[in-house]
């Protein structure tokens, strides 16, 4: 299992618009536990990919632009031959080369 800067972004702006400060809190716990799994990083070549795939998607009619995050997740899954994890198979589903598994 790793990590996406991506995941990270998006778990933190969930632990900011916490309800409450205890929930704020335990969303930050969970998050700093996940900073234990190997962190994927960003670059040229997954630049690359997402370029590609953002474009496919939009060729097929379908709005890239609010679906970033999910395009540069997918896009670090694709360079480095992994199976993505999600709950929402949906946002995955139209993505060219992207393997996904759902988790129920």
């Amino acid at each position: 299992m790793f990590l996406s800067p991506v995941t990270i972004a998006e778990l933190v702006y969930g632990a900011e618009m916490a309800k409450n400060e205890r929930i704020r809190q335990m969303r930050l716990a969970a998050i700093d536990r996940l900073r234990q799994k190997p962190l994927l990083v960003i670059d040229e070549i997954t630049g690359e990919i997402f370029g590609r795939i953002s474009s496919a998607v939009r060729r097929k009619g379908r709005d890239h632009l609010y679906r970033v995050q999910d395009l540069w997740l997918a896009s670090q899954a694709i360079q480095h031959r992994l199976k993505l994890l999600t709950r929402n198979s949906k946002d995955f589903a139209d993505i060219p080369g992207l393997e996904f598994f759902i988790l129920t």
